[in-house]
């Protein structure tokens, strides 16, 4: 196997709701869709969310025998945001649609940023720090 910098990652989860999985990380977090399949019989659906051209995407599924997302307070996806502080704007659009300010179960993130929990009980931290991988 030959990782390198440049390696693509997939994030992936189900979820019980993608219209309401889509509107908060598209409308609300302002990411795009870059692919969705309807499933059809014993296929999933799935929602593939991220940035055109990123290293990274949030993959979203939905089975015909759903899977219920079992997310705890600690799994997090964060963005490194490299503000001051995340503009009330955007906060107010995550909660407009469909996301819930609760409190870090690790209070790091309360210190550098605020996390929002998404329509599955998963949770997304905007943090106004930035982060580079060292070399190693």
């Amino acid at each position: 196997m030959n990782l390198t910098p440049s390696t693509h990652i997939r994030i992936a989860r189900p979820s019980l709701d993608l219209s309401a999985a889509e509107q908060f990380y598209v409308q609300g977090a302002g990411l795009k869709v870059l692919y969705r399949h309807a499933g059809m019989g014993e296929e999933a659906s799935l929602l593939m969310l991220g940035l055109p051209g990123a290293g990274w995407h949030l993959e979203l599924t939905r089975h015909p025998v759903p899977l219920v997302p079992a997310p705890t307070p600690d799994d997090l996806l964060v963005l490194y945001l490299g503000e001051p502080a995340p503009p009330p704007s955007l906060l107010e659009r995550l909660e407009a649609h469909g996301g819930r300010r609760v409190p870090a179960f690790n209070g790091y993130w309360d210190t550098w940023g605020l996390t929002v929990q998404d329509p599955d009980g998963y949770r997304l931290v905007l943090c106004w720090r930035t982060w580079q991988n060292g070399a190693s």
